[in-house]
């Protein structure tokens, strides 16, 4: 068990070559989005542009991807012909994960019914590496024998809960305790990430803790720019685990300088 230290960024960040083009850093789909929501997505791509990745696009209901396609022109936003995702959208969906390298789910998608469905048969149908936060933890709840080693989850204290049925404490002994048990006991093979004042980094095997971060980090948004910025690292074909470090690591580093210039101020 170690603490993640600014040495991390030089096995992900290397020198580029002169001839390096787009899609060499990165070609990341983004699924989220809902009639309800949009920021989510919004904050996943503009974190994934901001950690490196070349290529951004995200797949919404119609009302999410116009309202992201509006905020920046480097995102890409494709509308589906529905107010919420469901297994009629499945196929649609799945066309543009060919030529993907990675995958951000959950975002705004909400905890409907027909959401839940399509959440769990596209996660069965994939195999790339993929985030798996918000509401598409709710969703893997319900089935955790779909997870892959690929996949990394970011809950944090009741999503956590949601997943294990364990309540955890504000304390970090108790909490790589629970985590430690959670994936012995469900031999899930993927990477948990449990957010937190310390982040908890966890596979078989291995553990690493992040104390980066700034206690302003409550505002909404900050869960979907680590979501962002893992997704980014992801798609460089970094490792999971390491991926998942360097991702907690740069999102509470950037909470630490937004919070120092703009405190109570500051925003995702």
């Amino acid at each position: 068990m170690k603490y993640i230290t600014k040495s991390i960024l030089k096995k992900i960040y290397k020198k580029r070559e002169k001839w390096c083009h787009k899609y060499d850093f990165g070609n990341l789909l983004i699924i989220g989005g809902s009639k309800l929501y949009s920021g989510s997505i919004i904050f996943n791509a503009l974190a994934a542009y901001r950690a490196g990745c070349d290529v951004v696009t995200i797949v919404a209901p119609e009302r999410a991807a116009n309202i992201a396609a509006s905020y920046l022109p480097e995102i890409i936003a494709y509308p589906l012909n529905c107010e919420y995702f469901s297994l009629k959208v499945l196929d649609e969906v799945l066309e543009f994960v060919k030529g993907k390298d990675a995958i951000v789910i959950g975002g705004g998608m909400t905890k409907r019914d027909e959401v839940i469905e399509f959440i769990i048969e596209f996660l069965k149908r994939i195999n790339l590496p993929c985030v798996i936060d918000a509401d598409a933890i709710y969703a893997i709840s319900k089935d955790l024998k779909i997870l892959k080693e690929k996949f990394v989850l970011t809950p944090h204290a009741y999503e956590f809960y949601l997943l294990s049925k364990e309540k955890v404490e504000n304390n970090i002994k108790d909490r790589i305790k629970k985590v430690k048990e959670f994936i012995n006991k469900s031999n899930v093979k993927s990477v948990l990430v449990l957010k937190g004042y310390i982040d908890i980094i966890a596979q078989k095997n291995k553990i690493a803790l992040n104390k980066t971060g700034s206690v302003y980090m409550t505002k909404g948004g900050t869960g979907d720019t680590l979501a962002g910025i893992l997704g980014a690292l992801l798609a460089r074909k970094v490792d999971p685990f390491l991926a998942a470090c360097a991702a907690c690591y740069i999102n509470g580093k950037a909470g630490e300088l937004a919070a120092k210039k703009y405190g109570e101020s500051m925003l995702a």
